[in-house]
């Protein structure tokens, strides 16, 4: 069973432009609503956001630093791991 997630109203302004274009895959049903084609695309923006953060934290690490850490974590183990 999935239970809904709270939601909160909000207003928004929209150029009629967009707001045209957003009735238009509407009516295609391409989305129920207005409503949910307006919050999966501010999810998708936001997962994009947030991808492109991790990202650019990720290109700040020193790979070889990383290696010698991730190196140093496995060689008290590596006897334990099994032959391939």
């Amino acid at each position: 069973m999935v239970i809904p997630m709270p939601r909160a109203k909000i207003a928004i302004s929209l150029e009629e432009r967009t707001l045209d274009r957003l009735d238009r895959l509407v009516a295609a049903r391409q989305f129920p609503s207005r409503s949910r084609a307006i919050e999966l695309a501010v999810a998708e923006k936001l997962e994009r956001l947030e991808h492109r953060r991790l990202a650019r934290e990720s290109a700040k690490l020193d790979p070889a630093a990383e290696k010698a850490l991730a190196d140093e974590g496995l060689s008290g183990d590596i006897a334990w791991w099994p032959a391939y």
